[in-house]
C-alpha cells in the first residue's frame, strides 16, 4: 500500500511502530540508515533529519557538511522480522542541501530525474531485477566461510538443496514487505540461489532492489548462513549477475510488443541500440568491482559479447518471447553489487537516447557468442565489454554521456573512488603471484 505523509502519521501512530529507520545510499550503492521516534516523522517530513554527509563516502567535504533526509511516505514499510511488539518501519528518503534543493550526490535524485525526462517524453519506464546470490557456511563465532551452504545444481531440491528453508523463508519475508515474488531457485552454482520479484516502476523497483538484498543478508543470518551477492566469489564455477528486465511504454503501449509487430518496433529497435552504443561506458557502474570483471571474462555463460538476439542467451541482451503480455528485453551484463539508481537512469537514458536519435540496432546475433573466434567476432562487428575495472574506468573517465547523466559531482566522486580501489587492488601482492612466481 502507498502512503502520503497524512496517511503514513496515521499508519505510524495505529501500529505501534516505535522506531523509523530513514534509509539511503552512498555513490556506491551502500545502504546507509538513520533512526528516529515517531515523534520526529512529522517533522522529517517537513523540515527534514539533518545528518553528517562528510562521513558518507562520496558526499560532501566538512567543511559543507550537513544534509537533509526527506523521507519519502510512498515507501513506507513494517520490517517483518523485528520485534511484533514496538515495531520496526523503514522509509527511503531523498536528500536536500540547507538551502531546500536536491542534493546532486543523491542517487535516487539522478534516477527521479531520470524518470522525468521520459516523463516529458510521454514514457513510463518499468523494471524487473534477477537477484542471484550464494549462501556460504559461517564459522563458530559467525564469521563467513568459503563454503557453500549445499552441494546442488540448477533447480536441484532438498535435501541436495540445503538452502531451500532459508530461500523460502526469504520469499515469505518479502510477501510481508509487499513485493509480489514470481519465482525463487536454486541456482547453477554449488550454494547459489535466485529469487525474481515482479517488475514496477523504475523508482520503486531500485527501492526494492536494495531492500531485497537487506532481506536476505537478514534472513540468511538468522539460519546460519552468510548472504554474498560479490559477482565471483568461487573459481571454477558460475558467479553472481542481476540480469535487467526492461519495458517501456507509451500511451499505455509497450514498445515492446512484438505481437502486432514483425520482428520489433521501430522505437523498441532504437531503444536496444542506445544501450548498446553506451554499455561499456556504464560499465564501470553496472560492474562496479575488481571482482565482476572475473565473472564477465569467466567463460561461465557470463555474456561479455555487445550484441542482441531474441533466444540466444549469449548475447548481451535478449528479447524473452512472452504470452503472458509482459514484453521486455533482458540485460544479462550487471551485477548485483552496483548502485541500481545510478544503473537504471544511465541504462534508461541510453535506451532514449537511441530512440531521440533514431540509433539503427545492428543484426541480430543468432550464434553461439561463447565459441566464436576473434576473427569471426571482427568479421561480425561485435565488441566486447571491458575487460577490467581500469579499462572501465577511463572508458566511463572520457563518456559525455555518463558526466550528463550522473551530474559532475558523482561522475567526479565515482571516479575518485574507484580508481583509488583499483590502484590498492593493482599494488597487492596476491597468492597466485606467490605460487606462480616466488
Amino acid at each position: 500500500m502507498s502512503y502520503n505523509k497524512i496517511g503514513a502519521l496515521r499508519f505510524v501512530e495505529d501500529n505501534d511502530i516505535r522506531f523509523i529507520k530513514l534509509q539511503f545510499c552512498d555513490i556506491l550503492g551502500e545502504l546507509k540508515t538513520i533512526s528516529i521516534s515517531p515523534k520526529q516523522l512529522s517533522k522529517a517530513f517537513d523540515e527534514g533529519i539533518s545528518f553528517d554527509a562528510s562521513s558518507i563516502k562520496g558526499f560532501s567535504s566538512i567543511e559543507d557538511s550537513e544534509l537533509f533526509l526527506f523521507p519519502d511516505p510512498t515507501t513506507l514499510c513494517v520490517l517483518p522480522w523485528r520485534p511484533q511488539h514496538g515495531k520496526v518501519a523503514r522509509l527511503f528518503c531523498d536528500i536536500k542541501t540547507a538551502e531546500g534543493k536536491p542534493f546532486a550526490g543523491d542517487s535516487r535524485y539522478i534516477l527521479k530525474s531520470a524518470f522525468e525526462r521520459a516523463k516529458q517524453m510521454g514514457y513510463i519506464f518499468k523494471v524487473g531485477a534477477e537477484c542471484e546470490f550464494f549462501l556460504f557456511k559461517t564459522d563458530l563465532e559467525g564469521r563467513p566461510t568459503l563454503e557453500p551452504g549445499d552441494k546442488a545444481s540448477y533447480f536441484d531440491v532438498a535435501p541436495l538443496d540445503q538452502g531451500e528453508n532459508t530461500r523460502r523463508e526469504i520469499c515469505l519475508t518479502l510477501e510481508e514487505m509487499g513485493f509480489e515474488i514470481e519465482s525463487s531457485h536454486h541456482e547453477s552454482a554449488i550454494g547459489q540461489h535466485e529469487i525474481d520479484f515482479k517488475y514496477d516502476n523504475v523508482i520503486q523497483s531500485a527501492d526494492n532492489i536494495l531492500a531485497f538484498k537487506t532481506v536476505v543478508k537478514t534472513i540468511a543470518g538468522r539460519n546460519g548462513f552468510h548472504a554474498s551477492f560479490m559477482p565471483k566469489p568461487l573459481m571454477n564455477t558460475s558467479g553472481s549477475g542481476m540480469h535487467i528486465n526492461m519495458s517501456l511504454f507509451k500511451d499505455g503501449e509497450n514498445i515492446f510488443d512484438t505481437k502486432s509487430s514483425d520482428p520489433l518496433p521501430k522505437n523498441a529497435q532504437h531503444f536496444i541500440a542506445g544501450i548498446l552504443k553506451y554499455i561499456t561506458e556504464i560499465s564501470a557502474i553496472s560492474n562496479p568491482l575488481v571482482n565482476s570483471y572475473k565473472r564477465l571474462i569467466s567463460g561461465f555463460e557470463a555474456p561479455r559479447h555487445i550484441s542482441w538476439s531474441f533466444k540466444n542467451r549469449s548475447a548481451l541482451i535478449r528479447v524473452p518471447s512472452s504470452t503472458t503480455g509482459y514484453n521486455r528485453i533482458e540485460l544479462r551484463s550487471p551485477d548485483p553489487m552496483c548502485n541500481p539508481y545510478l544503473t537504471l537512469a544511465l541504462l534508461l537514458d541510453a535506451g532514449l537516447d537511441g530512440i531521440q536519435n533514431e540509433l539503427p540496432l545492428m543484426p541480430e546475433l543468432d550464434l553461439n557468442a561463447y565459441n566464436l573466434s576473434l576473427s569471426k567476432l571482427l568479421d561480425l562487428g561485435i565488441q566486447t565489454l571491458p575487460a577490467s575495472l581500469s579499462v572501465a574506468l577511463n572508458t566511463m573517465r572520457q563518456s559525455e554521456f555518463v558526466q550528463n547523466v550522473l551530474g559532475k559531482h558523482i561522475f567526479v566522486n565515482y571516479l575518485t573512488i574507484k580508481t583509488q580501489e583499483w590502484n590498492e587492488y593493482n599494488q597487492t601482492v596476491h597468492d597466485w603471484e606467490v605460487q606462480q612466481y616466488l
